[in-house]
Parts: C-alpha cells; structure tokens; sequence
C-alpha cells in the first residue's frame, strides 16, 4: 500500500473554509429556527449582468454548431488574451505573454509546480490561505508550528506598519506572494510601496506572484491596479488575476496568469517558457464558453457592467464599514475592496467569530485562521443581497447591546 505524501501530512489543520462551514451547520443545527446571514465566505451573490451572460449563451450556442465549435485552446482565445492586455495592461503584453486560466487560485497552486519544492517562499501575513498551504503541498515548507511553517517567511502586515511589510525581511532569491487590494485585510499597496516592493525583489533576486484579483475594486485613481504599473515590475514579477469577484464569475470559472518575456531564472532561462510547458502539459485550458463570457466582459458594455457590478459590492462594503466604525471597531479596508478587516485586541479571533454567530447569526472570517498576525481580527466580506447585508449590520449592534 502506498504511503501518504508526507507534503499533505505536514498541514496543520483543515482547510479555513470547510471548518467556518462545519461550524456553521453545528450552529445551525442547534438553532434550527436561526436564519445565519453569511458575511464571511467571498463568494459572489448577484447574477451575471444581460450583456456579459449573452457572451455564455452565444458561446453555448457556438458549440452546437459545425462552424463555431471549438476543442482545445491551451493558452486560451488569442482574441481574449489581446484584449486582456488592451483592458488590464495598456497593450504591453503581447497575447503569447497572457495565459488564460480557470481562475486566479488555481493558477497559484500550478506555480507551485513552477518553481518546486526547493523555492524559498515568503508570504504576507496575513495572507489568502492557498499561498501556505499551496507552498505545503509542493515541499517548500516544514513542519507547522504556533507562528506558521517552518521553511516559510512570514511578513507581517498589521496596523502598526500600515499593513505593508517590512522588505528587508524580505530573503534572497525568494518566491513572495503579495496580494492589493489585499484579501483578507482590504488593504491597498500605494505607488510608492510598490516601488518599494519592486526594488525590493530585484535587490534579493526574488519573483513577485502578484495577485491583483480584486483590482477591479480600486476606486482610488492614485492607486495602482497592476504591478506592471512600476518600472521594473517585468523582470521580477508574475501577476494573476481573475473575472471571479469583478464579473461574478465564482461558479463559471474564468482567470489569467501573465508572464513578461523578461523575467527570467538565476540561471537565465525563460521563466515564460517553462510556464508554458507546466501548461500545457497539465492543464488543458478555460472553459470556451467562459472565454465567450471574458470577451463580453471587456467590451464597452461589458466594462460597464463590470463597475456596476463592483459598485453594488462597494456600497454594501461602505455599509459595514460605517456600522463597525459607528461603534469604534477599529478598520481597514471597504474602500478600496470588498472586504473590511475589523480588529478586536487582546480578544481571540475564533471566540469572536463564535459571539458573532451565537448573538447575531451573522457569520465572519476568524483572521487566526489566515496567519499568525491575523489574531484579534475578522475579515468581513461585502458579498451578499443587499438586504442581507443591511439586516447584518442591524444584527451586529447586538454585539454592543447592554440588555
């Protein structure tokens, strides 16, 4: 019999999102007359907007007939991936640059086999779960212990250094993940910090893996939507990036992963090609009807209906804002994001998390569960039917309720 991968066996605990659930349905089940709004999983609740749901349907319909069916496309619609540049990049990408994917998370757990298990990994922290626990599985990390895994560096980012790290921890020739608008603390890098950061990776020898899936989010014009924005940025980093929370695109699964020409390994082999071959040799490529529903996504109906799409979110996002801050929980986030990162100090994030639920029915993401630095903390998510989420922040004064 074979043996388990001891990679897998080196995990802490289970997965952040199946343990919210199980605790969920524990409470459910003990209040069955409970009605649990969720401001806690960022899952997308609002349906696809007319125009881009038109581009699904014609590619549904495309596949029904001799001249528009369609097989494999590895890298994705050259069409899609040219606009993708036009739209994200202002053209700087040729299409051989954009790989198309089935969504952003899926793409960092492929870079993973990338760069393998020797790579030297670093994380903000806290950090979006996959860039720990992708690192586990591929072998770049040891045993796990209270403050994270051994083998990987944690960069704290947490109110007292306004939630950017501290780059000259930053370790040689590393792998760093960094994430703006940031998940799960909504906090947005400036230009100036991601200079900083820039210089920072071409200094050590060290590749970015930036994901940019909530850039849509941006309302700040000073804020940069894309690491390609800084000088530099090309030669020492990767950016990923998805139709997921901008378009609604949660359950149709639809990404992108560019790749500049440029950056290259410490022994100057092309960091693109190598990419490619992980590709193509497992992964066969985004759904055609997902592609059909991208391309309408970034034409100029489609671009509308992305911001109002975003909009709804962030009007809600303002909503829990203002309601924790009303009550002087300390916040960052749900300007610029979706997401608000509400800080209880000296308080555990779990028992936090399980007063919310027990008083107010209302569930919310323990930031414990996202890096050591996360402790005290919550992320709340702008995901929801309006009317749930205004029914939440009702709920959430109980928590500061004397009766």
């Amino acid at each position: 019999m074979l043996t388990r991968n001891p990679c897998i066996a080196r995990l802490k605990s289970g997965y952040l999102f199946p343990e919210i659930a199980r605790r969920r349905r524990e409470f459910a089940a003990a209040h069955p007359d409970a009605k649990i709004i969720s401001l806690g999983v960022g899952n997308t609740t609002e349906p696809v907007l007319p125009h881009i749901n038109s581009g699904l349907v014609e590619g549904a319909r495309r596949l029904g007939t001799a001249e528009g069916y369609s097989g494999y496309a590895d890298e994705g619609f050259e069409e899609l991936r040219r606009r993708i540049s036009e739209v994200y990049y202002h053209g700087a990408f040729g299409v051989d640059e954009i790989f198309i994917s089935d969504g952003a998370k899926c793409d960092i757990g492929r870079l993973q086999v990338l760069f393998g298990g020797s790579a030297k990994v670093a994380v903000q922290d806290p950090s979006y779960p996959v860039y720990v626990d992708g690192s586990v599985f591929a072998g770049a990390a040891g045993a796990g212990t209270d403050t994270g895994y051994q083998g990987i560096t944690y960069l704290p980012c947490t109110a007292d250094n306004g939630y950017f790290p501290n780059l000259a921890r930053l370790p040689q020739n590393s792998l760093f993940y960094f994430c703006s608008p940031n998940n799960p603390t909504g906090a947005t890098a400036t230009r100036d910090q991601l200079e900083a950061l820039v210089k920072a990776a071409l200094r050590t020898g060290s590749i970015i893996v930036f994901d940019a899936a909530y850039s849509s989010y941006i309302r700040d014009s000073a804020i940069p939507t894309t690491i390609f924005a800084v000088d530099g940025a090309d030669e020492c980093a990767i950016e990923v990036n998805s139709f997921s929370k901008s378009a609604g695109f949660t359950g149709v699964r639809l990404g992108w992963t560019a790749v500049p020409k440029k950056l290259r390994f410490e022994g100057g082999e092309s960091v693109l090609a190598d990419w490619n071959r992980v590709c193509g040799t497992i992964f066969n490529g985004a759904s055609n009807i997902a592609q059909r529903g991208g391309l309408a996504a970034l034409d100029d109906e489609g671009r509308k209906e992305l911001r109002a799409l975003t909009d709804f979110y962030m009007e809600n996002a303002r909503l829990i804002r203002t309601a924790m801050q009303k009550h002087g929980v300390p916040c960052v986030g749900g300007d610029n994001s979706p997401y608000i990162w509400a800080r209880f100090p000296g308080e555990d994030s779990w028992d936090v998390f399980s007063r919310i639920l027990e008083k107010c029915h209302v569930v919310t993401t323990p930031g414990s569960g996202v890096g050591p630095a996360g402790r005290g903390c919550l992320r709340v998510s702008a995901f929801g039917h309006r009317a749930d989420i205004e029914e939440g922040v009702r709920r959430l004064a109980r928590l500061w309720d004397r009766g």
